[in-house]
């Protein structure tokens, strides 16, 4: 099939996902099958440690419509989503992950959408099924203060599930950022949006790929990218601090003076190691900012495919 008439590309990052590939290819497969559309299926392998490399290539052995894409270690899920995208051929281009917590058959609502002539069509989460009650609060949280600090209109209950038109996906690919947050560069890119609402399924298998350490970190990176507030709420919290220390400084001054007290040890190491965190915390802040442009300032690519098959 010549890639100028693919009319579907569905980008599925892979890791760790032997236990679910052939199933999220099995639904894929027949939730394509009814678009009557050309498709593609593109399986970014993401450094995989199991058997997922295997049987995707055992897959796409008995399907030429699935494509693989294999990097050589593991360089993480927002990256294997701009390969995919790199990659696809589709005039619309749809990314949803391999563990069937977003159901395949929205894909047919988005796609209506897309005729209907919207460039983005993301999925809202209407609930969250199987998840424990702080990854909902802390999810619910995350999206709400990303919403309220951001630059841009960023749509809340809103993951990488989404369908993009062509145009949207070439203007993504002309963004080299190395700390990714596709989602938040897609709202950045602007274009025509909306969104369908579905219930997020229990994983089908296996294990989350994105345990509280590293949610911490995609939320570090997704507020770093698009906000500069965490800079100047430093700023201010820095502007306070030397304003109270001033003014407990002039009290302490006017104590000794006037009725000669003095201020027991107790309280100067407490006031000592409170000023000393909030001063931490604030280069902290700096600092992520500054390691972000040191990211972009080495210049590597972003990704190394070891495998590619189908292209």
């Amino acid at each position: 099939m010549d890639n100028r008439e693919i009319l579907y590309s569905v980008i599925v990052p892979l890791y760790n996902e032997e236990s679910v590939i052939q199933e999220t290819y099995s639904r894929l497969k027949r939730v394509m099958e009814t678009t009557r559309g050309s498709y593609e299926l593109i399986f970014v392998n993401d450094g995989s440690r199991d058997r997922t490399l295997d049987l995707a290539r055992t897959i796409r052995s008995r399907d030429n419509r699935v494509k693989l894409l294999s990097f050589s270690r593991n360089f993480g899920h927002q990256v294997a989503i701009t390969a995919g995208m790199d990659y696809s051929s589709g005039k619309a281009v749809v990314v949803i992950d391999a563990d069937l917590q977003d159901p395949p058959e929205v894909i047919l609502k988005m796609i209506e959408k897309w005729k209907q002539g919207y460039d983005v069509v993301y999925g809202r989460r209407l609930a969250r099924r199987g998840e424990t009650c702080f990854k909902k609060i802390t999810a619910k949280l995350f999206y709400r203060i990303l919403k309220n600090m951001a630059d841009v209109d960023l749509p809340v209950d809103a993951g990488d599930f989404r369908l993009i038109d062509r145009r949207v996906c070439d203007a993504l690919k002309s963004i080299p950022e190395r700390n990714r947050y596709v989602r938040g560069l897609i709202g950045w890119l602007g274009f025509k949006q909306t969104g369908v609402d579905f219930i997020r399924e229990k994983r089908f298998a296996g294990e989350t790929k994105y345990p509280t350490q590293k949610m911490i970190r995609f939320a570090a990176d997704a507020v770093a990218s698009f906000s500069y507030k965490p800079l100047s709420m430093a700023t201010y919290v820095g502007a306070i601090v030397a304003v109270s220390s001033l003014a407990y400084l002039i009290l302490l001054l006017w104590e000794k003076l006037f009725s000669g007290a003095a201020p027991g040890w107790t309280l100067i190491v407490a006031l000592s190691l409170l000023l000393n965190g909030l001063m931490f915390i604030c280069l902290g802040i700096i600092g992520e900012y500054v390691g972000r442009i040191y990211d972009e300032a080495k210049g590597r690519p972003l990704y190394i495919i070891s495998e590619k098959d189908g292209f």
